[in-house]
């Protein structure tokens, strides 16, 4: 395939020299004439293990060339990769001009160009950040996005140091596009890549190189943390560290990565407040930790304001203990959001399958009695009877006998804290708390 790629820094030359490699038709644009004469002289423009060897490779073999007219790389290419710098502002916010820059010069080629074209941005940029890029398109072209030209969006997950071994060891591929052909098109450039390939909305593509580095710098950021509350005790956060990576069922895992409702129950709340205060008695600084209450707490008034919008006063409950499968209630998150809608004056109706009133007891019946001192004459055994009372539905947990009276949510508005997709279909209105 003919390939242009606009900007030859660590993404840019790495991908270029990697499809090159891959028996691709490979044409760089770069606005530095120095670049450009290092890379048709065979040698890399940047430190790079391995990069220097392979361009050589590349290049003698005519796979790959570098210009400064990006007319030439436009016409003389089907696909088109952006791999251009996104550097921050002052205040934080994205600078997009040179993705701008590069979309206004495919778009004044693209009106001479009679072939449909697809652009790719592999360029880190935030949800909306294509869209913006195909008008700037639309405008100096006098195309239209789908008809004459496709976008679509493939970050990348490249590390200065090992960029080939990643290139060509990626923990996946993934592409965001709005159309089958663009789809198919990635696909096969990517073909010699053995690992899973995901394709998804632009959007969701746009926002996933944010979403890991996120994630990076969370886990970083946490061990730095324990390590900081380690040597104040005198103990080896290294080999706590180890030991705490070596669970792959929970720790390591995807087990509580799924966005859905608050956290609550025995062991986190009050486990998160004991080893806050152990930090701060011993005055060290965790503010990492220190936030997790905090935003679980903003959480479950999110929660609590998605069911408070819809101005209905009966309100059922689907689950309430902390968890499924349990009838713990300490600091469940439905027992939190209940209370605060019944002090704004709701009637309320629960059900869980879990829960009996003569076989709560102990510290569980006692939290029960402090925060909720009329629960057990909100509780009911009758499902049915529920959903005839109630006008929203809070759904909880997964309750399986619900599957039988679906027929009977028509007229009811849900609000699904899980992600039971589901029950979209049987309802008058549904909201879910993280989609």
């Amino acid at each position: 395939m003919k390939i242009s790629i606009f900007g030859l820094g660590y993404v840019g030359c790495v991908t270029a020299s990697c499809l090159a490699a891959e028996g691709h038709q490979v044409i760089g644009v770069e606005v530095n004439p120095t670049k450009v004469e290092e890379i048709n002289s065979g040698k890399s423009p940047i430190i790079e293990k391995n990069l220097n060897e392979l361009i050589r490779k590349v290049v003698d073999e005519k796979r790959l060339m570098a210009t400064l007219d990006y007319k030439f790389a436009v016409m003389n290419s089907n696909v088109s990769f952006i791999c251009v710098g996104t550097p921050s502002l002052f205040n934080g916010s994205t600078d997009n001009k040179y993705l701008e820059k590069c979309a206004r010069e495919i778009g004044t080629t693209l009106k001479e160009k009679k072939r449909k074209h697809l652009i790719v941005n592999r360029s880190t940029s935030l949800p909306g950040t294509l869209y913006n890029l195909g008008k700037i398109i639309e405008e100096t072209s006098g195309k239209l996005i789908g008809r004459d030209f496709q976008l679509a969006a493939n970050p990348e997950f490249l590390r200065e140091g090992t960029a080939i071994a990643d290139f060509y060891d990626p923990p996946l591929t993934v592409v965001g596009c709005n159309d089958e052909d663009s789809t198919r098109v990635l696909k096969s450039i990517y073909s010699f890549l053995e690992v899973p390939f995901y394709s998804m909305s632009v959007e969701e593509a746009e926002i996933i190189k944010y979403v890991n580095n996120a994630f990076h710098g969370l886990k970083v950021a946490f061990a730095n943390e324990i390590g900081r509350i380690s040597k104040a005790i005198d103990i080896d956060s290294r080999r706590i560290m180890d030991i705490v990576a070596s669970d792959t069922k929970l720790n390591l895992s995807p087990y509580y990565l799924k966005p859905g409702l608050a956290f609550g129950g025995s062991c986190l709340p009050k486990d998160l407040r004991a080893l806050t205060h152990f930090v701060r008695h011993n005055d060290m600084e965790a503010p990492l930790i220190k936030s997790i209450l905090i935003s679980n707490d903003i959480h479950l008034d999110f929660a609590f304001r998605l069911i408070a919008q819809n101005r209905f006063s009966k309100i059922g409950f689907l689950g309430f203990s902390f968890k499924p499968n349990t009838d713990d209630l300490r600091e469940s998150p439905a027992l939190v959001i209940a209370e605060k809608l019944i002090g704004k004056g709701n009637k309320l109706f629960i059900y869980d399958q879990n829960i009996y009133k003569n076989k709560l007891i102990g510290s569980n019946r006692e939290f029960v009695r402090e925060h909720l001192p009329h629960f057990f004459d909100l509780l009911t055994d009758n499902l049915e009877n529920l959903i005839k009372k109630s006008e929203i539905i809070v759904v909880v947990q997964k309750i399986p006998n619900l599957t039988d009276l679906f027929d009977r949510l028509s007229d009811k508005i849900i609000v699904d804290l899980i992600g039971w997709d589901e029950l979209k279909d049987f309802c008058k209105e549904y909201y879910g708390i993280c989609w």
